[in-house]
Parts: C-alpha cells; structure tokens; sequence
C-alpha cells in the first residue's frame, strides 16, 4: 500500500496534511506503531529528468488521467453493487469475490487452505518492491513534469502494513491546476496498469525470447520433488513428464488441470451407488494380470456385508472378460455376483508391478481383447475408495546418457516406448491433489545439458506472473473510494467540478462517498477472503 499525499484543494484542509511541509534536514520517525526511512538521493535526477521531458510526460500522463477515472467509476460500480446485496440481505452470489480472488490476487477458491512456500514469499517481497517503486516513480514523473520537485520518498512500516510515499511542498501543489493536480494524483496508478501490461507481454514473449536456449511446450520438466511427496521415489530433477493416464501433457498447466480433471473425478457421486459400482465406474478398464497361483493365496472377503481388507492390502475385482459389456449395465452388483462375488486383497505394491489389461490404458493394441490375460492369470479391477484413484505416470528420465538427447515426439509416438530405457512408468494410487503441488514443474527444458539454467525460466515466469497480480491489486487499491488512498485525493479534485455545489455540501457529499467506500470495500475483501479460506 502507499501513504496518503498533501492535498491539492479546499481551504478547509489547508492546514492538514499526513506529510510533512518542507523541511531542512530529514529525520526518520520511530514510535510504538509507526516507523520509516526517508531518503531525498533521487529528488536531483527525476526533477531533472521530468523537466528536460516535460512535455512528453504531460501527455503520458494526461492519458493516465482518463484511465484512473474510468477505473474510479468501474470500481465504485463494483462497490455499489456489494452495498446493493448487503442491503438486500442477499449473500449467495459469490461469483465476484471468486474473480477477484483469482484474476486479482491469483488464488483460486478451488483451493482449500491457503499455502505459500518460502519462494513464493520471497517473489511476492520482489514484486512488491518493484510494483510500490513504479507507482512511485509515476508520482514523481508526474509532479517533475509540472514544475514540482519532491521532498522526499520514505519507506515506512504503519502497525504491521509496509509501504511507501513521496512528500511535496504542500504551498506548490495548491498553486497548480486541476488538471495537473489530477495529472500527479493518477499516475501512481497509471504506471501500475503499465507495469501489469508489460508483465502480460513478457510472459506473452518468454518463449519466443529464450527460444534459443529452452525448448517450451513440449513436457514439463521436473525441477524439484518434495521428500514428502508420494513421487519421491519415482521422479527426480531433470525427468519430463510426457502423461497423466494417457493424456498427454504439454506444459506445468496441463499437469495441473489434469490433476484436477482427475481429482473431480475420483470424488463423484457417492450416495445412489455402492462402493463397487463406483470404483468400477471410476476406474474402468484399468486392471492387472494377477496369476492365479497369487489369487489362491490372497484373501476373499464376502461380497455381503461391510468387511473391507486389513491395512496393508487393497481390495480387487476380477473383470468379466467373456461379457465386456456386463461392465456398461446399470445394475453392477448384479453382474458381480454372476461372476463370483468376491473380492480379492492382494499387495497393492506387488500387484503394480504386473502386466496391465483393460480397456484404460491406452499403450495396449487393439487387436486383441484389451482384458485378455494369459492362462496363468485373469484382470483384475482394483477397488478404489472415495476420493482415491488409479493414475499412470509415463515419463522421460535423462539417464541413462543416450536419452539426454531424445526428443519427446519420437518418445511419445514410439510404439515400442515400454522397451525404450528413455521412457519410464508408474502407477500411482491415492488422492491425486496430494501429487499436484507436491512437485515442481517448468515449461522449459534447456536445450542443453546445463543444470544451473534449468530454473531461470521458472523464475522469470514466477516473477513477471507476481508483478503482475501485485501491481493490479495495488493500482485498484489506489483506486477505491476510500480514505489515504489515491482515490481520495482525486475525488476532491473532481468534487470541484460541481460548482453548482456550494464549497460545504461538496465536502459533505464527499465524506459520504469516500465512508460508503471504505465500509464497502471493507465488506468486500472479507468476502473475498471467505472465498479464499
């Protein structure tokens, strides 16, 4: 956030200011509750600089001026209609805090529980800095262009909420016209919403500009896995994923979109069907070949009754293979108990690493029954709880040497990839969420074998996509009717447009505007953070 400016207009405020008038030698404040750092280094360079480029800067932020405005009346549009509910008692729609909560500060209310990692908070501290710097700077630019050097600039801590502020003399800005005065208030907010279109165009541009040294969109490469992840001991730095139970997966989105597709999946509708007609719905087509000689040794469990297997087995079906389409009936319990009804609990672990049958996965050729075991064996379903599902991991691994070289079109499109040492596989049963955000993934792979770049990518993305969300918060910040902020200051200044108004019911109306505001906007970002929780 940033400090409250000197005022422009209104006799009535001629003597209150939040910053400091001219003053000979700078001192820093410290209390219980406020504290900052002032610094006048950079008054010299950007009054210079803003008067040899006045008239450039004038237009820049003339066109500044009518943004900040359309975005002022957009935003208290927004606010009207939160007061509008509250009025109405109506608390159902929660489609806007779910927009705001996602395109503005990039959470999604999909997400239970907040987390952010020691990373995140080191961009968010980056981007901050950079975001609250070019806000700054548009203020000073702006007031440079008129004439009008500034004080100071501090950086403060106010109670536990950061920020900055830039100091003018207070007798100069009543000197200038609405007009520059209005010039000066919106560009902090101006140069914000270039700052998230610059971000947009970087990110727009990222692969086209490291495309000489990264490959993009072509799997994304893992660069690091969590100890705690249930991947640890499957993936490393440097692995490509190539798909996700045969979807194939282009880039960290893709990873993470379908993890969800997954995760919405394996918590269906539970209450109209039973356990078994679920699971098999869920998770048809993907079986194993379990020799017969392991199925004699494996437990059964009465199809009647609530018995489940003990912890350290899971539960199995066999799959009709002489009736396929028994599996496509309404009524599943029914065509169970023709075919025996029982279950079988077997070793998960040692289950996984047999051959596959059914129709789900998709590397099994078509010319033979997709569930047709040997002699030896028969397929087997596995029976998946609420919330857990049965997902197949391929992916690339840069070892041995040779693959380190193997592109992902022939790794993929290679009917003989399971004999390929490049390509690797995996099953991995339980809830897919756990996996999504336990891995990190970019959409970069370095075209070289060169380890200490593999994360620039990934940081660059982070960082612009960062910068991007804190400066839209902090320009629509600055942009709600409400008190210390921009907003205030440049609805005193078009407060003066109504002559019509006399000088008293002017500023009457306005502590109106900015209260409502500041009460709405209140309201508003608890909703939103009710969304987030």
């Amino acid at each position: 956030m940033e400090g409250r400016r000197v005022r422009r207009f209104g006799r009535w405020r001629s003597n209150q200011t939040l910053l400091p008038v001219r003053v000979n030698r700078l001192s820093n404040a410290v209390s219980c509750w406020y504290c900052d750092c002032k610094s006048s280094i950079l008054n010299e360079p950007l009054f210079r600089f803003g008067r040899r480029y006045s008239r450039f800067l004038k237009a820049w932020f003339s066109m500044g001026v009518g943004f900040s405005l359309a975005v002022l009346s957009a935003v208290t549009m927004i606010l009207l209609y939160e007061i509008i509910q509250i009025l109405c008692l109506y608390y159902g729609n929660t489609q806007m805090s779910n927009v705001m909560s996602e395109y503005l500060f990039g959470f999604s209310s999909t997400i239970s529980g907040l987390t952010i990692s020691v990373a995140d908070i080191g961009y968010l501290c980056m981007s901050s800095f950079i975001s609250v710097s070019v806000h700054e700077l548009g203020h000073a630019l702006a007031a440079a262009s008129e004439g009008i050097q500034m004080e100071y600039i501090a950086v403060f801590l106010a109670v536990l909420f950061p920020g900055a502020l830039l100091a003018f003399d207070h007798e100069l800005l009543q000197a200038l016209s609405k007009v520059s005065a209005l010039r000066i208030y919106c560009a902090g907010i101006w140069h914000n919403a270039v700052l998230c279109a610059v971000c947009a165009w970087a990110l727009f541009l990222q692969p086209l500009i490291l495309y000489p040294f990264y490959i993009h969109d072509e799997g994304p490469m893992v660069l690091e896995v969590s100890p705690t992840s249930p991947l640890s001991g499957h993936l490393s730095p440097g692995d490509v994923i190539i798909s996700l139970d045969d979807f194939r997966i282009n880039n960290a989105q893709e990873w993470s979109q379908i993890i969800a597709v997954l995760t919405e999946r394996s918590y269906q509708n539970f209450q109209n069907h039973s356990l078994l007609e679920n699971s098999m719905k869920r998770s048809i087509g993907k079986g194993y070949c379990i020799p017969y000689s392991l199925v004699e040794e494996g437990k059964r469990v009465s199809l009647e009754g609530n018995r489940t297997c003990p912890d350290e087995l899971s539960a199995f079906i066999t799959i009709p293979c002489s009736d396929q389409a028994m599996l496509e009936d309404d009524n599943l319990e029914v065509n169970h108990q023709r075919d025996g009804g029982v279950f079988h609990c077997f070793y998960a672990k040692d289950v996984l690493k047999l051959e596959k049958c059914g129709d789900g996965w998709g590397r099994l050729h078509s010319n033979r029954s997709s569930c047709l075991c040997s002699k030896e064996g028969a397929c087997f379903l596995p029976l998946l709880s609420t919330g857990v599902a049965c997902v197949e991991i391929t992916y690339a691994s840069p070892s041995p040497l040779q693959c380190l070289h193997l592109g992902r079109t022939r790794v993929i499109d290679d009917n003989n990839s399971r004999e390929n040492p490049c390509v690797k596989t995996f099953v991995f049963v339980g809830d897919p969420i756990s996996i999504k955000h336990s891995v990190l993934l970019t959409s970069y792979q370095p075209r070289w074998s060169a380890k200490f770049g593999a994360h620039l990518p990934y940081v660059l993305e982070r960082l612009f996509m960062f910068t991007f969300h804190v400066s839209m918060t902090l320009a629509l910040l600055n942009s709600l009717p409400v008190y210390f902020l921009d907003a205030e200051a440049i609805s005193e200044v078009i407060s003066h447009y109504f002559r019509i108004l006399s000088p008293r019911r002017r500023r009457t109306i306005l502590q109106y505007f900015l209260f409502g505001g500041t009460v709405a906007s209140i309201i508003m970002f608890v909703r939103i953070f009710l969304v987030l929780l």
